[in-house]
């Protein structure tokens, strides 16, 4: 494995010194040991509150502050940096874009606008196996940066109030309320009480106990040479998933490649790995050294990266508890909540779903007096199968001879969906596939990979309440899907 300083030599000379230094800051503070929040008095019955709401974070999840605020709730947003601010592109259909019309935020024609780049289709592709396309999935570039932008206008014109520099340190829930305890530069002291609490604080939230990770490392390159060869970027197909070799140090390691604005690609390389495994290694640090090291063997040109993207990405495997928050007034959203999907941890897609029912349901609570019951956040019955999937990806072997099997895997599982034709293929991209394709889909990966089910219990070495919880899921999926189709 090669040496910390050779990395920080080659990220310095690729990315810069600044880049380097916020590696170094972000992957020092994921190496910490949890520490307990400081104890933060509960308020008393009656006490009244600054906010119906707080959103404890500025990202994605943003899109809940003004619909709340559009519903009569009082609205506080809470962000260490930078509210609604964004670095690079997100992908998704065009339907799934919708909800952004039914809040009310914006009108059809302004969502189009947002949309930067449109694709003929997407592919997947496995070394060692095929490539297979498919169309009406992620296949939008939205510019990312521009919606928060938009969307925290369109907030601040409903009244929402934001409060940026604060960093949430604790905090104390009592009968119908809750206090938080926030820190802001020059050591300064701010409590804060609302009727609920939304955590959008992403991995920083000390509540987001996903059993899965996704180092995530890349940003948004020029440079690279346009070309209809798989090395090449064309400007009309997007890479979703691609693997350039197999399992090596015990990853296997993923691409995505976006085209965004003329002349533009955003370009991500992550592995997924046990929760317990990324933590003090300088994970970033390392990927980032990768990321410059083997771009050129996914593809060619001479790249310049115009706008670094990086970060930990938690997901859930759904074969243990979800991650939960500590009270009744506290709810997970977004990455902190990780019911994004496990094949893609496509947040932008589970936010577009979870944001307009999700802030209803809150608005319509605390309109009762009561607190919403369950997660707001939307989570398929298929993710309780694919997190299996998710599972198997972050336990690949470490044999050398086996170092290709996870990628005969996928190639079979995607040769099965692409056999299938577009509509299934893409339904699942989604999160859509219903119970009769999905049953389907495991027959044909079954009959071109007879071993499937044999690598699929290889879960059991996970422990035999993950190998039941795989099975409850599968079946409950199954039904589930089936009955909603």
């Amino acid at each position: 494995m090669e040496g910390v300083a050779a990395l920080k030599a080659r990220v310095r000379e690729s990315g810069g010194p600044e880049l380097l230094e916020r590696l170094e800051w972000l992957d020092a503070e994921r190496a910490l040991p949890p520490v307990g929040a400081p104890p933060v008095r509960a308020p008393e019955r009656g006490t009244r509150v600054d906010f119906d709401v707080v959103l404890a974070g500025g990202g994605l999840s943003l899109l809940y502050a003004p619909v709340l605020a559009g519903l009569g709730l009082k609205v506080g947003v809470f962000e260490r940096g930078r509210a609604g601010v964004s670095h690079r592109e997100w992908n998704i259909s065009r339907p799934e874009l919708q909800p952004l019309t039914e809040s009310g935020l914006f009108t059809s024609q302004e969502v189009d606008s947002l949309i930067i780049a449109r694709y003929a289709h997407g592919v997947c592709r496995w070394h060692g196996g095929g490539e297979y396309p498919v169309v009406g999935a992620l296949d939008q570039a939205v510019d990312a940066g521009r919606l928060l932008s938009e969307v925290r206008t369109r907030a601040e014109a409903r009244g929402v109030r934001f409060h940026e520099g604060h960093t949430l340190r604790g905090m104390g829930e009592g009968p119908d309320a809750v206090r938080l305890h926030f820190e802001r530069a020059g050591d300064v002291q701010v409590d804060v009480t609302a009727r609920l609490v939304l955590d959008a604080r992403g991995v920083s939230s000390p509540f987001a106990t996903a059993d899965l990770m996704c180092p995530t490392v890349g940003g948004v390159l020029t440079g690279l040479r346009e070309g209809t060869a798989p090395d090449e970027v064309d400007p009309r197909v997007g890479d979703i998933l691609v693997t350039t070799e197999g399992v090596e140090e015990g990853r296997q390691h993923i691409w995505e490649g976006f085209p965004g604005r003329p002349g533009e690609v955003t370009v991500y390389l992550f592995y997924y790995a046990p929760s317990r495994e990324v933590r003090g290694e300088h994970a970033l640090l390392r990927l980032y050294g990768r990321f410059f090291e083997r771009l050129g063997r996914y593809k060619r040109g001479e790249p310049r990266l115009l706008r670094p993207t990086f970060g930990y990405i938690p997901g859930w495997s759904r074969l243990v508890p979800p991650p939960r928050a500590p009270g009744r007034r506290v709810v997970l959203v977004g990455d902190a909540a990780a019911r994004h999907s496990p094949l893609t941890y496509c947040g932008f897609g589970a936010t577009m779903r979870s944001f307009l029912p999700g802030a209803r349901a809150i608005a319509a609570a605390l309109q009762e007096d009561r607190v919403p019951g369950g997660p707001l956040v939307h989570d398929t019955p298929l993710h309780a199968v694919t997190g299996g999937l998710a599972m198997l990806m972050a336990s690949p072997s470490r044999e050398p001879a086996l170092r290709g099997e996870l990628n005969g895997l996928l190639d079979a599982a995607f040769a099965s969906l692409h056999e299938m034709g577009n509509g299934p293929y893409a339904a699942l991209i989604k999160d859509q596939m219903v119970g009769t394709d999905f049953v389907r889909f495991l027959a044909l990966v079954a009959r071109r990979r007879p071993r499937v089910y044999r690598e699929v219990l290889a879960l059991a070495r996970h422990g035999p309440l993950a190998t039941a919880r795989w099975l409850e899921g599968l079946s409950r999926a199954v039904f589930q899907l089936r009955d909603a189709a």
